[in-house]
């Protein structure tokens, strides 16, 4: 899957519908192949982006867990530490 979709569920503050949206572009993205889709394809690929951050706000609505919520904090700062371990950055 692609690298640039985050992890939504589980986060206190929970997920935005922007964060959602951005995770559909993405998504859509990468399954079509297109960065930007040409003027035949546009409405089709934004009525799916609209269609698939439909149903992962639903998803991220209805899933349960008893694991306590994420901090978004503390999730950057582990990505940014991973980040430089893998690309040798400071």
């Amino acid at each position: 899957m692609c690298r640039n979709i985050k992890t939504l569920f589980n986060f206190d503050p929970p997920a935005t519908d922007e964060e959602i949206h951005a995770a559909a572009i993405q998504y859509v993205r990468k399954i079509t192949g297109y960065n930007k889709p040409s003027k035949a394809n546009e409405e089709a690929f934004n009525r799916t982006v609209n269609e698939v951050a439909m149903i992962t706000r639903n998803l991220l609505d209805t899933l349960e867990t008893s694991a306590e919520p994420r901090n978004r904090e503390v999730e950057a700062e582990r990505a940014r530490v991973r980040a430089a371990k893998r690309f040798g950055t400071s």
